[in-house]
């Protein structure tokens, strides 16, 4: 039986982002759309993770990427419309049990355009 990796997720003025939260994570599947991301993996005891999210506006799933750590997998997602804020992640407004607000990375965005380009640079060299 498959079940969802919780899911932190924050927003930025150009780019959204999710963390699934898998350790030592196998088979990494990310499916970004304009409207959809779909994550799927497996963890070290062989039990299968599945996310699927409709989002809440579009992005450019072309200047959209995904990062593997032994943590976690972290999926960032360009906006098409920049500097727009999004009140959640989901396009429903419903808050499904696996999905959390990453508050540690929650900011203003006043000013923090360099500190995001800072680390889109950061995860581009991977």
């Amino acid at each position: 039986p498959r079940q969802a990796a919780k899911t932190l997720w924050y927003d930025r003025p150009r780019y959204v982002y999710l963390e699934f939260c898998v350790e030592d994570s196998t088979d990494v599947k990310v499916v970004i759309e304009d409207h959809r991301l779909v994550f799927s993996c497996k963890n070290a005891d062989g039990v299968e993770f599945y996310n699927e999210i409709n989002l809440y506006a579009r992005v450019n799933s072309k200047d959209s990427r995904e990062k593997r750590s032994d943590r976690s997998i972290t999926c960032f997602m360009r906006k098409w419309k920049e500097k727009v804020a999004w009140p959640r992640i989901t396009k429903e407004n419903i808050k499904p049990a696996w999905l959390s607000v990453d508050f540690d990375n929650w900011r203003d965005w006043e000013g923090d355009e360099e500190v995001e380009r800072a680390m889109v640079e950061q995860y581009a060299e991977v």
